[in-house]
């Protein structure tokens, strides 16, 4: 890898799991952002990787997550953001608060994190920023408004992103993960065995990231989506 240091911004239980797991197989050095990182000792031990506790969603917290992770590891060289929040109810019903911490969360936090990551990868030379997208960033669902808002916003970030920076050498892609992630330890989430690779796996959603970032640029993806063979388009 030209950039060895990868910073997933949301990281938890799951996706960012496995993309820790893997991009720290694959040799990188790893840092992991979360609001809360008590839960992310194994991981850390299991991986190598460092945390740092940040809200995205607050641009002082975001600078000071880039300057700890430069000076510690170096340079992010691949940057993954992968919080969201989720708030569902009819509009009328919808908390004023609970909107904008959501829209915080999915969007601005998302224009933050990339702001910071492109500073440094433009000094670097290059680098890739990976979005995690949903379905509800197509096509709303009913009672999901806040959730579209967000997820339609991060889209058009990224695509917005890609036309501008990827002429610069940097890589950005927004993976529209379309359907429910596969975790064990979650009720209604468990695999199923009636129906084998019914739900996402949050191994081979990883392994699409790593396959994007090492994407030649002559035929770089700004957008992929990701589903189930069971999943309806």
């Amino acid at each position: 890898m030209a950039q060895d240091t990868a910073l997933i911004v949301g990281a938890g239980a799951g996706l960012s799991a496995s993309l820790a797991r893997l991009f720290a197989g694959e040799g990188m050095q790893v840092a992991l952002a979360s609001r809360s990182v008590e839960d992310l000792g194994a991981l850390c031990q299991e991986t190598s990787a460092r945390a740092y506790p940040c809200d995205a969603g607050e641009p002082e917290q975001v600078a000071e997550l880039f300057r700890a992770v430069r000076a510690d590891v170096g340079t992010p060289g691949v940057v993954v953001y992968n919080p969201s929040f989720r708030v569902r109810g009819p509009l009328v019903e919808l908390d004023p608060a609970d909107v904008e911490k959501s829209l915080r969360i999915s969007a601005f936090g998302a224009f933050l994190v990339a702001q910071q990551a492109v500073k440094g990868m433009l000094e670097l030379g290059g680098g890739t920023i990976l979005l995690t997208g949903a379905s509800a960033g197509v096509k709303g669902y009913p009672q999901s408004a806040p959730f579209a808002m967000g997820k339609f916003a991060l889209r058009g970030l990224a695509q917005s992103m890609a036309r501008e920076l990827q002429p610069q050498n940097i890589h950005v892609a927004h993976v529209v993960v379309d359907g429910a992630i596969a975790n064990p330890n979650r009720a209604g989430y468990e695999p199923d065995p009636a129906n084998p690779d019914s739900r996402l796996d949050p191994d081979a959603i990883a392994q699409t990231y790593l396959d994007l970032h090492r994407q030649q640029r002559s035929a770089w993806a700004w957008e992929i989506e990701l589903r189930p063979w069971v999943e309806r388009f």
